[in-house]
């Protein structure tokens, strides 16, 4: 692709590093802010600094919060016995937009994969053991959902957890699988995930 400008293939190329935009709609996009004024410009920008450098997470869950515990953890209202295991933020977004689940949440940030070289020590699984050996406000686990992907890796982390948890006395189930298998929480349909939510089923250590 050929470009009129240096500084247009420049924006064009980085913008292109976003997941899903080719460099044809980068180009779009490039045309396209190029002809806004300038404020629209500075205003992206700054805003995409801020997302990069102020953004925290959550000491607990690990999920995105504009303080140490995100307002989830902090809700009084939320089920605190039971913990929903997800493997990233999508997957989070995906559940609440159910409006089936009220406990609360924990985010692996992502699943064991020895062919990615990503072992257990390399997500968050040891905080997900330190909330269920030292909850919130004293209030005893009862519950963890595993919501993972039905994937070959999804399973071999719910498995490696299952485990874990299994002299801790802690009921230990999973969603139902409604989700096809190979699928993603965050590209499944509400109805769908939300029955899952509800017709989750013991996990088999088999």
């Amino acid at each position: 692709m050929n470009f009129p400008s240096r500084l247009i293939e420049e924006a064009v190329t980085e913008i292109s590093r976003l997941p899903g935009i080719g460099k044809k709609t980068a180009l779009r996009l490039t045309l396209h802010l190029l002809k806004q004024h300038e404020s629209v410009a500075t205003s992206l920008s700054q805003a995409i600094l801020d997302l990069r450098l102020k953004t925290s997470y959550c000491r607990v869950c690990h999920n995105i919060s504009d303080s140490e515990v995100c307002a989830t953890c902090s809700n009084p209202k939320r089920d605190r016995s039971i913990i929903c295991v997800v493997e990233d933020i999508p997957d989070v977004l995906a559940i609440e937009n159910t409006s089936q689940y009220n406990g609360l949440y924990h985010i692996l940030g992502g699943v064991i994969s020895p062919m990615q070289g990503r072992g257990p020590e390399d997500i968050k699984i040891s905080s997900l053991m330190e909330r269920v050996d030292h909850p919130l406000d004293q209030d005893l686990v009862k519950e963890i959902i595993l919501a993972l992907p039905a994937t070959m890796e999804g399973d071999t982390t719910s498995f490696y957890i299952g485990r874990k948890l299994e002299a801790k006395g802690i009921k230990v189930t999973t969603i139902a699988r409604g989700i096809p298998v190979g699928g993603e929480l965050e590209f499944t349909d509400e109805v769908t995930l939300g029955r899952s939510i509800i017709s989750r089923t013991n996990y088999s250590m088999q």
